[in-house]
């Protein structure tokens, strides 16, 4: 049976939040007030929404956007694992489910030639309209009080086993990478067979830790494993192939 391997994108494939570094490709790298202002807790979409009109109006261009992403920086060791994930896809499917933008997520992997490794991207949709100007969408409509209003990454991931499994696909073992709160619902639904790996010292390694030290009450079924760099992600999952 294939293994799963399910990643975050910001501080997680990359080091860091792509959201965040768009804002490179202004002339003075900053935002106006009158646009950072806008932003309301739980509504990052719409923000950036209005962050990607502010840069349309500046007049830059798409490909101007788009040169200024594949600088982002790869978290250590991320692009040999992907390598290694795109080498071995007989027995590997990788999935990204991200609350950044569909269009950012290809843009980075195309430009440092890992986007074959990727089955499919899970991300809020993100288009370039007649004007040239990036326009995002809600990823889809949920009921999880605890995810933002955009995108619960349990109901993304059940939905894609469901539909694996519908199709005869049951995965041996699946991997959930990630660094942030909101990679925390999806780890509930993974099995005792599979393992959840947050990066140490981040939000989601330490909502882990806090719900280890409640005496196990609420704390996910999958084992936990940190990791540091993505070599520790890549030795791990070499070590469940070999095993199987």
């Amino acid at each position: 049976m294939k293994i799963l391997m399910v990643f975050d994108f910001d501080h997680t494939v990359v080091d860091e939040n792509c959201d965040i570094w768009v804002i490179k490709c202004l002339p003075k790298q900053t935002l106006p007030d009158s646009v950072e202002s806008t932003y309301r807790r739980g509504q990052w979409t719409e923000y950036m929404g209005r962050v990607m009109a502010y840069i349309g109006d500046q007049g830059v261009a798409p490909d101007r956007v788009r040169s200024v992403m594949e600088t982002i920086p790869f978290t250590p060791g991320m692009p040999e694992l992907f390598t290694f994930i795109s080498e071995n896809k007989s027995t590997v499917d990788c999935i990204i489910v991200s609350d950044a933008n569909t269009m950012f997520i290809e843009w980075v992997l195309q430009g440092a030639g890992l986007w074959e490794a990727v089955n499919q991207v899970y991300s809020n949709p993100a288009s370039i309209n007649e004007s040239g100007y990036m326009e995002l969408r809600h990823h889809h409509l949920h009921e999880c009080a605890k995810c933002p209003v955009n995108m619960c990454k349990k109901k993304v991931l059940e939905t894609y086993l469901s539909e694996k499994a519908d199709g005869g696909e049951v995965y041996g073992r699946v991997f959930y990478v990630g660094d942030g709160g909101n990679d925390l619902c999806p780890a509930f639904c993974l099995s005792a067979g599979d393992a959840v790996m947050p990066r140490k010292g981040y939000t989601l390694d330490k909502m882990l830790t806090r719900l280890r030290d409640q005496e196990g009450n609420g704390s996910v079924s999958a084992k936990v494993i940190p990791w540091s760099s993505a070599t520790d992600i890549l030795q791990e999952l070499k070590d469940s192939l070999q095993s199987q």
